[in-house]
């Protein structure tokens, strides 16, 4: 807003300020606020952090007020200073394994040293502007090292849940498992088992009374209620022991071999900066799938929050805290609560400290065996069963095993770097093995090649392509993503010499109707890159010889479109032939998951029966996305009435009922033939099929013509006729329709099911939603903002 505005002097050019430049605006200072879905938000993340907190301090050995030192430092300083605004930063289970190692072998005030310098090394990256390139690491080492360290804690606290004292290393810890079994204390045991009951089952409260309570963190009412349980039963057993914090130990000058120290250094700097930067680009997705929230958050900044993160290890190390990273649990928890900036982050490091000076005697009732319970669940959810299936579907499972196996068996920075040598040598590996095939089917020879063509694979290509005779038809399929310039000189040249001799090639890539080959040879085809999924068809004389087709072959035979089947029949064949050549390959892995899975849809899509609307392309959907009912006019008729067709309604039953979808949208389209008609209906005449189902439309006719009820309007413009009009407002009158089903209004007072009503312009490529304001019913335009509602 200007301080400045004209005067009446005669110099136009001249201005006179309102106040001083550097005074406070008018009104009086401005007064500092904090959003109340920041304060709801800060209050959940802080009762998940604290006994995770405790937890984490447990299982590393340090002192516990070291836990809630990280806590608090990693709310208030990353979260103030930190590029990510809504990732909570804090002790993270990540790094326990490597924490308790430092504490064994050089004590906690060198840890602490070592902490320091690791905030010193990050803040170092951060100003060299590096963080993006700690993404290039594999994921799957990323989660084998996570699925590592998860075991390694799990391993480490079954011993105190069992009332015993854990090991040095997971060996150890395994060779003393059956002598603790056999000597497992029923107290510790007890409690344990409580507090993983706890966990296991208050998320999967049933009803609406199970919904209100599940908005109080699981962690903390499996804590409380053992705690609870343990004082109401007078069991012995240690609990939680804070020592006063004026003699809380602080970070001292490091001791111990200086080769030893860089690479404590360098293993804290790793894990505490790819942790992080992964939990920023994950908060980045979950921002995203909150609707209207992208606008108001900004999108993480990689490098400050490398500065940030630097600058908290700084501060705990100092203060006598653990190291400090990107926690996963509180920062979705920190988003799903409704976070909207920074300051929840921050204000739950108040919180942890306000805990932590006055909360202190009801802290040290807590058993030792429940923190470990707690935190034995949390490195059991290290080993995602998410993360194998997707490193298997990636065929990088031995990257991830190696990964996970040298984390545990010789420690973090080892397994990191044996999971580096596995990620190269699998990547060599599949650059080097190419699979080259030759085959005749038909008069047809097929040459597949499997895998990267490289200058390796180059004599292999020769030979297989040699064997192809000449002047033979021939389909060259490459089914890779590279190809270097020896594999590919090799390719062309072979291609003209075979050309040339009578022979006709058809080059294909991975991905459906690509082209491989010289742009002059296609120059007979003006097909636009998107027109493969529109049944296209180039312009060429049907009485011309055979000729290239539009995917660089030659078609041999053309059917007569006066003959059986017609030019339509040769279109469907043409497009069947060209989905089983180029597109079945790709998608069938995952026709067949879905073929063993059943279908799992999340939606109910009603929408017209016309052409032009291409639900999967308006949607960017694939198999399994949508459950799609089609009709004339995308009508929802209501219940009980006697129309001869209780298909729609049989759809929505099974779809709600069944399938258990969560929204039901009814998409109506500009031009609609079956408005139309609506609109130039008269009384009486035949009652032909087409009318007597038209008939469920005389609703919307009734609603547009009654004033008092709310029409469908497009935001920004009037519509462009009558027809446009009955367009949208049979929108809003069919989802009317819809609550009247009972399986829908059932869903609809369970909270499980959503309607939305939505409009697709044609001739625009435009797709506005239904969205209900004070004035009615209005249909906006979809923004980039609303991509994820």
């Amino acid at each position: 807003m200007s301080a400045c505005v004209p005067t009446r002097a005669a110099d136009p050019n001249r201005t006179e300020r309102t106040h001083p430049p550097h005074s406070p605006p008018p009104g009086g200072p401005r007064r500092f606020r904090i959003a109340g879905a920041d304060v709801s938000a800060s209050i959940a993340v802080f009762l998940i952090a604290l006994p995770l907190s405790l937890g984490i301090a447990l299982a590393t050995g340090a002192p516990l007020q070291a836990g809630l030192v990280a806590a608090a430092v990693g709310g208030l300083v990353a979260g103030r200073l930190g590029g990510s605004p809504l990732q909570v930063s804090g002790p993270a289970a990540g790094l326990t394994v490597v924490t308790a190692d430092l504490i064994q072998r050089y004590g906690w005030r060198t840890t602490c040293a070592i902490t320091v310098l690791a905030g010193l090394a990050q803040l170092g990256l951060g100003c060299l502007r590096v963080a993006r390139g700690a993404l290039a690491v594999s994921p799957a080492i990323v989660h084998g090292m996570l699925a590592g360290i998860g075991v390694t804690i799990a391993v480490a606290q079954l011993h105190i849940v069992l009332g015993g004292t854990p090991q040095s290393s997971v060996p150890d810890n395994l060779r003393a498992l059956p002598a603790q079994l056999a000597d497992m204390g029923l107290a510790a045991v007890s409690v344990s088992a409580l507090t993983l009951a706890l966990l296991l089952l208050w998320p999967r409260l049933p009803g609406r009374a199970g919904r209100l309570l599940r908005k109080v963190p699981a962690a903390l009412v499996a804590v409380a209620g053992a705690s609870a349980a343990a004082a109401l039963a007078g069991l012995r057993l240690p609990k939680v022991d804070l020592p006063s914090w004026s003699n809380h130990a602080l970070a001292g000058l490091p001791e111990g071999p200086v080769l030893g120290l860089v690479a404590a250094v360098l293993t804290t700097t790793l894990v505490c900066s790819v942790q992080s930067l992964l939990g920023a680009v994950a908060v980045d997705k979950l921002v995203a799938g909150r609707p209207g929230l992208p606008a108001r958050v900004r999108r993480s900044d990689l490098d400050r929050e490398l500065l940030g993160q630097g600058a908290a290890n700084i501060v705990s190390g100092s203060l006598g805290g653990l190291p400090i990273a990107g926690v996963a649990v509180r920062t979705s928890a920190n988003v799903h609560a409704g976070a909207v900036s920074r300051n929840s982050t921050m204000l739950h490091g108040v919180l942890v400290v306000i805990a932590a000076l006055l909360m202190v005697p009801i802290l040290e009732l807590i058993p030792l065996a429940s923190l470990a319970a707690l935190v034995m669940a949390v490195g059991i959810q290290m080993v995602s069963l998410h993360h194998i299936r997707t490193v298997t579907r990636h065929r990088e499972v031995w990257v991830y095993a190696v990964t996970t196996l040298g984390v545990v068996s010789l420690g973090v920075l080892q397994g990191v770097a044996l999971g580096i040598a596995m990620a190269v040598g699998v990547a060599l590996h599949r650059l080097t093995r190419t699979r080259i095939t030759h085959e005749e089917t038909e008069g047809i020879h097929h040459v597949h090649v499997r895998g990267q063509l490289t200058f390796l694979a180059v004599p292999r290509l020769s030979r297989a392509l040699h064997l192809v005779p000449h002047g033979a038809d021939t389909v060259v399929e490459l089914d890779g993503s590279f190809m270097d310039h020896a594999a590919y000189e090799t390719l062309q040249d072979w291609q003209k010499t075979h050309t040339a001799q009578g022979g006709t090639v058809e080059i294909t890539g991975r991905h459906p109707g690509t082209r491989i080959s010289e742009p002059q040879a296609v120059t007979d085809c003006r097909c636009r890159p998107w027109t493969p999924w529109r049944n296209h068809q180039c312009d060429r004389p049907r009485s011309a010889p055979p000729s290239r087709n539009d995917r660089g072959g030659t078609d041999r035979t053309e059917p007569d479109s006066t003959g059986p089947g017609g030019a339509s029949g040769y279109e469907l064949v043409r497009g069947i032939s060209a989905f089983q050549r180029n597109t079945a390959p790709l998608v069938r892995s995952e026709l067949a998951r879905l073929a063993r899975e059943g279908q799992r849809p999340s939606q109910l899509f009603l929408t017209c029966a016309d052409s032009r609307l291409v639900t999967s392309m308006i949607t960017s959907s694939g198999p399994g996305d949508l459950f799609v009912v089609r009709n004339v006019g995308n009508l929802v008729p209501r219940p009980g009435e006697e129309s001869g067709d209780d298909s729609v309604a049989a759809a929505i039953e099974y779809a709600v009922d069944v399938l258990r979808v969560r929204s039901i949208t009814v998409c109506g389209h500009s031009g609609c033939g079956a408005m139309q008609a609506l609109l130039n209906s008269e009384p009486g005449g035949a009652r032909t099929p087409l009318k007597r189902w038209l008939r469920h439309g005389l609703p919307s006719l009734e609603r547009m013509a009654d004033d008092s009820l709310p029409w469908g309007a497009l935001a920004g413009r009037a519509p462009e006729d009558a027809v446009e009009q009955l367009c949208l407002t049979n929108v809003v009158q069919q989802l009317e329709h819809l609550r009247a089903h009972d399986s829908v209004a059932r869903a609809l007072d369970e909270g499980t099911l959503e309607l939305h009503g939505m409009y697709f312009h044609v001739g625009e490529a435009e797709a506005y939603l239904l969205t209900e304001t004070d004035d009615g019913v209005v249909f906006d335009r979809v923004r980039e903002a609303d991509l994820t509602a």
